[in-house]
């Protein structure tokens, strides 16, 4: 409980600087991955879009910050290059929720259909935020690895915050009511990763 007040109250400072503030939420949510996109975005929903225009922005705002969030990544992979990436990744991945097997994955992916892994891999928690490691790693080229980011943080962010938008028109008390979505969310994605892995792993639940 804690942390979503001081998550809560970290979005509602940032917002009060505007777009700008808003798309460093953004760009904090691909560097601090301490709380779930879904959460923070649905939160940013809620405090900074107070009309159809402020949904706009915010919008804006947030996939801006997002793409420049993923291309720093992109050049930290591209600074690294393939040995001392996977080096660190197996040193210290552990420590921000990037393992081995995950980026190994998210590397594999990359070998073929480029530009539709980075905006899938945009919508896909976890892997949005590591995913443009291994696109700098592999040297995939900046222009398309760009616009594939921006339309799938789009795909992403847009609906939550619209979600937080029409929480917030609903008139409902804002604490209550984003305790209510989060708690749903955090289980939806529970019941999703049992459910892959009972399909993958059946006979070991």
């Amino acid at each position: 409980m804690p942390v979503s007040m001081d998550v809560s109250e970290f979005v509602s400072l940032l917002v009060e600087a505007g777009p700008v503030g808003i798309a460093a939420v953004a760009l904090a949510e691909k560097f601090f991955p301490v709380v779930p996109s879904y959460v923070v975005f649905v939160l940013l929903g809620m405090t900074a879009a107070s009309g159809q225009g402020d949904l706009a922005v915010t919008v804006a705002a947030t996939v801006t910050g997002s793409t420049l969030g993923a291309l720093g990544w992109y050049c930290l992979g591209l600074a690294l290059g393939p040995k001392r990436a996977e080096g660190l990744i197996e040193r210290f991945g552990r420590f921000v929720f990037l393992k081995p097997a995950l980026y190994h994955r998210m590397t594999g992916a990359y070998r073929s259909h480029h530009f539709w892994v980075t905006v899938l891999g945009q919508t896909i928690p976890a892997v949005r935020i590591y995913l443009s490691i291994p696109a700098g790693v592999l040297q995939l080229a900046i222009a398309n690895f760009l616009t594939a980011t921006l339309i799938g943080s789009l795909l992403w962010s847009g609906p939550l915050l619209t979600l937080g938008y029409v929480l917030r028109e609903k008139g409902a008390d804002a604490a209550s009511l984003g305790l209510l979505v989060v708690t749903a969310l955090v289980g939806l994605e529970l019941v999703i990763l049992l459910s892959w892995r009972l399909i993958r792993n059946p006979g070991n639940p």
